[in-house]
């Protein structure tokens, strides 16, 4: 396997998209090829961080305000961006992150209504320029990602309880940012099969880093 060292891939998307399915497959390919491989999720990833997931993700929708969400998101971020992540690029590994600094941007600014120049001057004053190398955006229609929700049979936290035009003002917004930063984001169709999904993973990975996979 050859490649440009350690990696930082972030996966977006609305709910139900199949991010962690595919944070899953890629991980198993990568280690499969050698590679360490370090997973998280957003909010989460420490014990401090997973203790702020359950506040924000917890309760009804409008427990918290768009603001104050954006506010707890970045404490979480910030504690495991220090904790793991950097340690973990400088050692050269690859992180994969289930959700990162985009669903911030797009759950609380653009769909939420906190200013997208809040959203960002936050972002510099905690973590400066520090995103992911590489974004995946899992593009699904709200519906037929919230009936892959609902197939779960699991309890739904306050994001999964919000109306439709809240996901569906999220998922413009993840197509704008992609048409924002193309270098940066690239869309998936994840209305296809989960195999066909993670090829064009695979595919999107080997282009835009010359590893082989």
């Amino acid at each position: 396997m050859t490649g440009k060292g350690a990696q930082f891939i972030s996966f977006e998307g609305g709910e139900g998209a199949g991010k962690s399915t595919q944070i899953k497959r890629l991980a198993a390919r990568l280690r499969a090829h050698g590679q360490e491989v370090v997973t998280a999720r957003e909010p989460g990833g420490t014990p401090d961080a997973e203790a702020l997931r359950s506040l924000v993700l917890g309760g009804a929708p409008g427990r918290w305000s768009p603001r104050e969400e954006m506010l707890l998101m970045y404490a979480a971020r910030a504690q495991l961006v220090r904790t793991v992540i950097r340690p973990a690029l400088e050692r050269g590994a690859w992180v994969l992150c289930d959700r990162f600094a985009d669903s911030t941007l797009v759950y609380q600014g653009l769909a939420g209504g906190v200013p997208v120049a809040d959203v960002r001057a936050l972002h510099r004053l905690v973590l400066g320029d520090f995103n992911p190398g590489l974004t995946f955006i899992l593009d699904l229609e709200p519906d037929q990602g919230m009936q892959r929700v609902h197939s779960r049979a699991e309890a739904l936290n306050q994001f999964e309880q919000r109306d439709t035009q809240f996901y569906e003002k999220a998922r413009e917004a993840y197509l704008r940012l992609a048409r924002e930063e193309p270098e940066r984001c690239v869309v998936i169709d994840a209305a296809r099969p989960p195999d066909a999904v993670e090829a064009q993973i695979v595919d999107a990975i080997q282009a835009r880093t010359g590893v082989q996979l």
